[in-house]
């Protein structure tokens, strides 16, 4: 009878373990990086060397978990977070400690998957159109971030894909009284995108439709909470691929003589010379429409980057990398090679003067768990 009661327990355990699963995943992703005309102070610049975590892709560890409910139905979970492996922090310093991820929803492999949460924002999806796959030096640095926004009070939905097509939207609630489109101090207001997606064996077609709004509920900085209309194209020639986008930015809320719209290109390509060594490529360019520029906002000008990176997989979860890039701004332009804040005294030293070039360089190690 004991062995018999140890048989169905087994078998129950073993049933129960079939329909839900947990796992812990992660990235550590550390290296060096250099960057000349880092500001310093009273006009004057100096080049700057450090070990710097992130250059290649995000560090960070996260859970994410399925459990079976039947009908072919299944609820989800995700959670995760940022980490630094420089100074070993993680999340945030506002206390939120899964700071990319935090959701839960409901997934079936024939309607599609919807959560509910704090999530990546849809033109987080970018990055497979971006030669340099939104690394420090890639499509985020000349839109000063605006493509990789994080969200929460999330809503989303993702489909399966429908003979090639698919479908992803989001909307972000601002959960604040007495206006439906206020936010948090901290937070976005109430922002939402569209984005449709077509793929086949020789290329991939995306289109993209979004906003942003700022804590006031408004579209008031081009780089940082406006609307985006975007674009791009991936051609597949085995080993090649070729890669090209574009996309307006407006803040039609801007203060009056403030530069509200820009328009942002790029194209590149990636090439595997064998499945460990790969090379990649682009050039950026970005043209700020007329208007001046404060503490916080860009005037009008343009930049264009040039950027060149080389990966080798020394195994399936490890690979060592290098990129180099150069920027070139026009004479009342100040972007940098890297993701930064847009104006003139946004609390980052890392823009160049207004006019003068930047050159950055990164090599590591990036390891996936």
């Amino acid at each position: 009878m004991l062995a018999g009661l140890a048989g169905v327990c087994a078998l129950a355990c073993a049933s129960a373990l079939a329909q839900s699963s947990v796992t812990l995943y992660g990235v550590a992703d550390a290296g060096f990086d250099y960057l000349s005309q880092v500001q310093t102070g009273n006009g004057t610049t100096a080049s700057r060397l450090r070990a710097q975590s992130s250059d290649w892709g995000a560090s960070r560890f996260g859970l994410l978990g399925r459990e079976d409910i039947g009908g072919g139905y299944g609820v989800v979970f995700n959670l995760e977070s940022g980490t630094n492996l420089m100074s070993g922090t993680a999340g945030e310093s506002n206390g939120r400690l899964f700071s990319r991820k935090a959701l839960v929803g409901v997934q079936n492999d024939r309607y599609g998957k919807l959560t509910m949460g704090r999530n990546l924002f849809i033109a987080n999806d970018q990055w497979g159109l971006d030669p340099m796959l939104q690394e420090a030096y890639s499509s985020t640095a000349l839109v000063r971030s605006r493509n990789v926004p994080i969200t929460s009070n999330n809503i989303e939905y993702q489909s399966p894909s429908w003979g090639g097509f698919s479908l992803h939207a989001q909307y972000t609630l601002g959960n604040q009284a007495g206006g439906f489109n206020l936010g948090a101090a901290n937070e976005v207001g109430r922002s939402d995108g569209i984005q449709i997606t077509y793929r086949n064996y020789l290329f991939m077609l995306r289109g993209m439709y979004d906003e942003i709004r700022d804590a006031n509920g408004r579209m008031s900085n081009v780089f940082v909470s406006s609307r985006e209309f975007f674009a791009g194209a991936n051609v597949y020639l085995n080993a090649l691929t070729l890669q090209a986008a574009y996309t307006h930015l407006s803040a039609p809320d801007t203060a009056a003589g403030l530069a509200r719209n820009a328009d942002h290109y790029w194209a590149g390509a990636q090439y595997r010379v064998t499945p460990a060594l790969a090379f990649d490529g682009a050039v950026y360019y970005v043209h700020v429409g007329s208007g001046a520029g404060d503490a916080t906002h860009d005037p009008s000008g343009h930049a264009a980057m040039f950027v060149l990176g080389s990966t080798y997989s020394v195994s399936k979860r490890t690979l060592l990398y290098a990129t180099v890039a150069h920027v070139r701004n026009a004479s009342g332009s100040n972007f940098s090679v890297a993701n930064n804040n847009p104006g003139t005294n946004n609390s980052n030293l890392d823009n160049p003067l207004p006019g003068r070039s930047q050159t950055g360089a990164y090599m590591g190690i990036n390891h996936s768990f």
